[in-house]
């Protein structure tokens, strides 16, 4: 199971080469956006969620490189506590209305050792940086621009949609997922359920 991107210039190629496919298709060949740069031809989940019992998880996900502010990040440094991946990106209309309830929830959950990361495929730093500024987002966001996250969730979750948020156990498997904007109940629920499995 391979999800669906369409993105501009070398990304395009990169994600190709992987054999993953994109989180977000850009339509026809090109994202439109409106005058406050809010993007208008995002492909969107319906914000179906889906849940796998710890007997039909896969194997931990790898995902390591630099966040938007250049320093270094591997999530096998957070096993054993729930990770939060949020692909998103700054002109996505359910980005933008998600991101104040992730970042709400973050901070409810981070005593609990929860941990959240957000990746982003599309923007540059300097744009991802005023996005985080702008909903006051307290987890950093990797920078994929090499695709490399995309990849290492092929085959596991279809990533068809921006956004997609992903719940890894304590293990680093995936658990759980929400394709689309992410429903703040739902997804504490989620993340609720595999801390009660720690």
């Amino acid at each position: 199971m391979s999800a669906q991107h369409t993105r501009r210039g070398v990304l395009a190629g990169a994600v190709a080469a992987v054999g993953a496919v994109a989180l977000a298709a850009c339509g026809d060949g090109g994202a439109a956006a409106t005058s406050d740069g809010v993007d208008t031809s995002y492909v969107s989940g319906d914000g179906t969620a889906t849940e796998w019992s710890p007997d039909q998880r896969s194997e931990p996900v790898e995902m390591a490189g630099e966040t938007m502010d250049g320093d270094s990040i591997d999530i096998a440094d957070w096993r054993g506590a729930p990770v939060v991946l949020n692909f998103w990106y700054a002109t996505c209309p359910p980005c933008r209305k998600e991101a104040p309830d992730l970042a709400s929830l973050s901070e409810e959950l981070e005593p609990d050792g929860v941990r959240f990361l957000g990746v982003n495929h599309t923007d540059e730093p300097a744009t991802a940086l005023a996005f985080e500024r702008t909903f006051a987002i307290p987890y950093p966001t990797l920078d994929d621009a090499d695709a490399s996250a995309v990849a290492a969730l092929e085959g596991m979750v279809p990533l068809q949609a921006m956004p997609s948020t992903v719940v890894l156990d304590a293990q680093g498997r995936v658990a759980a997922r929400i394709i689309g904007r992410a429903d703040r109940s739902t997804l504490d629920a989620m993340i609720t359920t595999v801390l009660a499995e720690s």
